[in-house]
């Protein structure tokens, strides 16, 4: 599993005007079951989103592909955890070590 953390390298107003297609590209990643969270950090200096995977690799060929870093309002740090506990709801990402 890993934690994409977005922060916002340019004005709101710029990053605003790529968030419809930003959002368009999170719900293919919804579609295709990568991401199972997501949201605005608060105060609003990027996001946050829960993705799984095995491959470091293309989650970070993934990233490179959001609108937000090909507009170059946001950088991504990508950090990968085994999730050993996690909720019943999310029961089918448990890992083991």
């Amino acid at each position: 599993m890993f934690v994409l953390d977005l922060s916002y390298t340019a004005p709101l107003d710029r990053v605003d005007a790529v968030m419809e297609d930003h959002v368009a590209w999170l719900d293919v990643q919804y579609a295709a079951g990568v991401f199972i969270a997501s949201g605005r950090k608060n105060p609003r200096e990027g996001g946050v989103i829960l993705a799984v995977g095995g491959d470091r690799a293309a989650i970070e060929r993934l990233v490179a592909s959001d609108p937000f870093v090909v507009h170059g309002v946001c950088a991504y740090r990508i950090t990968e955890f085994i999730a050993t506990k996690t909720s019943d709801a999310l029961a089918p990402y448990r890992q083991q070590v």
